[in-house]
């Protein structure tokens, strides 16, 4: 984390997290539109069900390794770029979660204990 003398650490540009946490599925679906793949022909290309390509790039469905191996095949675009960016929307979402977080705190204070 970045800090500056005087400085709100959460106000600096550097460690703001999104309003919204974006799920990769989102830049997925904008990379095909851009390319001009329609969703049936990538999921035919893929050999997946277009039920579960939409739902991937809708963000109802996480992208697995398996998916993103299947998308740097179809698309040329790393695997783990897809895998990192699943993991960060998983870190936000959970980071997010009051109960979890106070859960944390928590076993933060203990642990501090020991």
């Amino acid at each position: 984390m970045i800090t500056l003398k005087g400085a709100d650490p959460q106000m600096i540009a550097n460690n703001l997290t999104p309003y919204e946490p974006t799920h990769p599925g989102e830049l997925l679906k904008e990379e095909i539109e851009y390319r001009g793949i329609s969703q049936k022909k990538l999921a035919e290309r893929m050999g997946m069900s277009y039920t579960v390509l939409n739902e991937v790039l809708n963000g109802k469905r996480a992208v697995t390794t398996e998916y993103a191996l299947l998308f740097e095949a179809a698309l040329g675009i790393e695997a783990g770029m897809w895998i990192r960016m699943q993991a960060d929307y998983n870190m936000q979402i959970v980071k997010r979660n009051k109960p979890f977080a106070d859960r944390l705190a928590q076993i933060r204070k203990m642990a501090a204990i020991l």
